[in-house]
């Protein structure tokens, strides 16, 4: 197991040669990662039809429920296998990963056999309609049967980052990626699947991204690698994956729970198209929010080694350095989709003379202006959130992400809509970025007073 950085280096390095250390080949894997969606759409888009695309964002809420549960496998398996390598117990830590794999596969087979079971009236009560829902159900059910491929590859792909090889983790996602974007091609544009094409291509990739890493741990000079007695559930371990990892599945489950209600809402308002149009200019403003999520991913060391050294005032050089580079690439999308909203549209919907064509790129087009209005604060509010969980607080972590789902987002879908139809749905994005912004500075300006007015209250982590 090799490191480009020492840990003590943490404490005494430039903070911008660490930062960009750390967050560049996070970024990477953030985005391509983020790509997946994007590709999906911009091949189904022009492929398919505009119909199909708002098929496609009709999965968005199955999909973020299932992302929640390996969320909080990952997140979870993560953190306990850092910390048992921290204690030398190497054996511990294979034991967790064979119980990452166990409970990847069974936790996949029961939320596609659910999936499969109820797939129609799942899809209709996440807003479906007789014209979308094949587009909808063609495509989950392929995604469904290859569940347990998505939940082995996210789950193993986090255990290589804790087990030391950061780098490779990141190769495998661009590696899924590119090969997704080739299948996309074949099997959509040459071959003519459909949307049907779209979700073949995720599968496939995914599987080869699984038996990369399952080679990568099953030879005998990885770090970390499966051993047979390891691959037997307990329920300790369990119980402590689920324990820690419930934070981001939380947040991942609230998300779930505020796509069904804005397409929904859109879709009794504004109609199908409106539910295409939200998909398209989600996954846009979504790239620029991982990029900012990879900064914070390489914030997390070095702010997690200075507050445990004491070191506040490094603390608080690295937050202000990362706020100042995620502001600067959330203003940077705001100005991208303010200026050329048509154009960003155009990716992935194209003029072919029909007008549910014309009426997709419109509403696509405002939407996306009208939901960016905010994105330059999105920066600071992610940073401000993730510090918190860097430096041990999760419950403000968790109220900073909740927030602005629940207590700001989900009242203003329901009430703003009445007056203002399915542009209540578009301004209740900005209007909660700003309400959850106001209270991430409150809190972070709390947490910076305790830094420099009583140091001595902090305790390390």
């Amino acid at each position: 197991m090799s490191s480009q950085t020492s840990p003590l280096s943490l404490g005494t390095d430039s903070l911008s040669r660490l930062l960009m250390r750390y967050a560049l080949p996070a970024i990477i894997a953030q985005v391509a990662a983020s790509l997946y969606n994007i590709i999906d759409s911009i091949f189904i888009g022009q492929g398919v039809g505009p119909l199909a695309i708002s098929g496609l964002a009709l999965t968005m809420p199955m999909m973020n429920l299932t992302a929640a549960f390996g969320a909080m496998i990952g997140a979870g398996s993560a953190a306990l296998t850092s910390i048992r390598l921290g204690q030398g117990n190497k054996a511990a830590a294979e034991r967790i990963l064979g119980n990452v794999v166990l409970l990847n596969v069974l936790l996949g087979v029961v939320l596609m056999a659910f999936g499969l079971c109820y797939l129609d009236e799942l899809l209709y009560f996440f807003g479906a309609s007789d014209q979308t829902l094949p587009y909808a159900r063609e495509y989950m059910e392929i995604i469904l049967y290859g569940n347990v491929i998505t939940h082995l590859y996210h789950g193993l792909n986090c255990m290589l980052r804790v087990a030391g090889y950061p780098n490779k983790a990141m190769n495998i996602t661009i590696l899924a990626v590119i090969l997704n974007a080739i299948l996309d091609a074949i099997f959509i544009l040459w071959w003519d699947w459909g949307i049907a094409g779209s979700a073949w291509a995720t599968v496939i990739a995914q599987l080869v991204a699984v038996v990369v890493q399952w080679i990568h741990f099953s030879d005998v000079k990885s770090f970390l690698r499966f051993r047979s007695e390891a691959f037997r559930l307990r329920w300790e371990i369990i119980k402590n994956i689920i324990t820690v990892g419930m934070a981001p599945f939380m947040i991942q489950s609230c998300a779930c729970v505020v796509v069904i209600l804005v397409n929904n809402t859109l879709g009794e308002y504004g109609g199908d198209l409106s539910i295409g149009a939200y998909g398209i200019a989600n996954r846009v403003a979504f790239l620029f929010t991982m990029v900012v999520m990879g900064f914070t991913m390489g914030m997390q060391p070095i702010v997690g080694y200075n507050y445990g050294a004491r070191a506040y005032d490094r603390v608080l050089k690295t937050l202000w350095m990362t706020v100042g580079w995620s502001v600067a690439t959330t203003t940077l999308g705001f100005l991208i989709c303010e200026i050329f909203p048509y154009q960003v549209v155009h990716i992935f919907v194209s003029e072919d003379g029909s007008g549910s064509a014309t009426e997709l790129i419109e509403a696509s087009a405002r939407g996306l202006r009208i939901l960016v209005l905010m994105l330059p604060l999105v920066g600071f509010n992610i940073v401000a959130g993730n510090l918190f969980q860097h430096i041990g607080k999760p419950k403000r972590a968790i109220l900073l992400s909740v927030s602005r789902q629940m207590l700001f987002l989900v009242p203003l879908i329901i009430f703003l809509p009445r007056h203002l139809g399915a542009d209540g749905v578009w301004y209740s994005i900005p209007i909660a970025d700003f309400a959850s912004t106001l209270l991430a500075a409150l809190l972070l300006f709390q947490q910076i007073r305790k830094f420099k007015k009583n140091p001595s209250s902090e305790v390390s982590i």
